[in-house]
């Protein structure tokens, strides 16, 4: 006798989909072709011609036919006598994005995450990715960290992780070393300094790396080493936490290419040092011209960014600059109403964009009218 198979009820993939997933935005980085590009903070200058040269040759024998070492012990050990640590100190990533979710699946599943708004937006999405409640905990309005509701909040049942960027993307500065050492003092959660910008201002956070075995430092070769393309992040912290850490870890998720090109840069820091200098110095003029045009508010800035806001619409703006070919970011939103954020460009590149914003002022304010 044959069994009897009954229907099954119609496919519904949204049945299979994790609680806590359905009201997140995919990251969508979109694509503007033929723009002066000042929207993602990477370094503008030309990668130095001597590295290139030496990158170029990588690819010669079997370092892209052969697995990569897992473990990147000789990365680890150029960027532990880079940022003064060892290398028991040091995990390296396919970029910081990879580490913070790396971070988080480890030790935030199921608990509060705490997360200083104004930041990066991608703390909240790694929060529940991993599962975890990402909790705002706001700045003060001159975007420094409000460190008694910080450790308030710290203190609640089921706080695991507090996420602290300094310099702070995307306002721009950045809290004291002072700042950073009352906090960890003061509770028993994770703290995450991403220090991606450390090569552009602010404290260094590693000589607490030994004092603190609950500080994690997260930082990259995207921003002042040229490396954005290549995806390479790296963390600091105590030997017990990597330990914990390598158990969600991809086995080999930094590919060879990355890991030999980032040594490369490592034995050139001087020839980036000179494009650190360069961007420095543009960025006190950028954001002096900022101050000179009427109806703009720039902020004062420890990154490769500047923070600005306009009397009109951050969109407004976003798009009649876009219009001018010039590419910059559109923040807006509750939390930073107006604002945008203008990555230091070269000289040239900086000049337009200040003639093209305060044409695209004055267009806006006839509009108004």
């Amino acid at each position: 006798m044959k069994e009897v198979i009954g229907l099954r009820e119609a496919f519904n993939l949204a049945n299979l989909v994790r609680d806590g997933l359905d009201k997140l935005i995919p990251y969508d980085a979109h694509v503007f072709p033929d723009v002066i590009k000042l929207d993602a903070n990477e370094n503008p200058y030309p990668f130095p011609d001597e590295v290139s040269r030496q990158i170029g040759q990588l690819a010669a024998g079997d370092l892209l036919s052969r697995y990569p070492d897992g473990e990147a012990v000789e990365l680890r050990r150029d960027i532990a006598a880079y940022a003064g640590v060892t290398p028991e100190q040091v995990m390296v990533g396919n970029g910081s994005d990879e580490l913070i979710l790396n971070i988080l699946l480890t030790f935030g599943t199921g608990g509060r995450v705490l997360i200083t708004n104004p930041t990066f937006s991608m703390y909240k999405i790694h929060s529940l990715v991993a599962g975890a409640k990402p909790i705002p905990v706001p700045r003060r309005g001159d975007f420094s960290v409000d460190l008694p509701a910080l450790v308030c909040y710290a203190r609640q049942r089921d706080s695991r992780v507090i996420f602290l960027c300094s310099p702070n993307n995307p306002t721009g500065n950045a809290s004291s070393l002072e700042e950073i050492e009352s906090l960890l003092q003061q509770v028993n959660c994770l703290v995450v300094a991403d220090q991606a910008y450390l090569e552009f201002g602010g404290a260094d956070c590693a000589p607490l790396l030994n004092r603190y075995p609950n500080l994690i430092i997260l930082r990259t070769f995207s921003k002042a080493f040229a490396l954005a393309g290549l995806r390479v992040g790296y963390l600091l912290a105590h030997a017990d936490v990597l330990r914990q850490i390598k158990k969600v870890k991809q086995p080999f998720n930094l590919n060879a290419f990355s890991q030999a090109a980032a040594r490369l840069v490592l034995q050139h820091t001087a020839l980036f040092q000179e494009q650190i200098q360069a961007i420095l110095q543009e960025r006190q003029i950028l954001w002096q011209g900022l101050q000179n045009i009427e109806g703009v508010t720039a902020y004062p800035s420890a990154a490769n960014f500047i923070l600005f806001r306009t009397n009109f619409e951050s969109k407004t703006i976003h798009q009649g600059l876009l219009q001018q070919g010039i590419l910059i970011r559109k923040l807006g939103g509750p939390e930073l109403p107006g604002f945008l954020r203008v990555t230091v460009g070269r000289p040239k590149e900086n000049e337009l964009f200040l003639q093209a914003l305060a044409k695209v002022l004055q267009a806006a304010g006839r509009d108004s009218r």
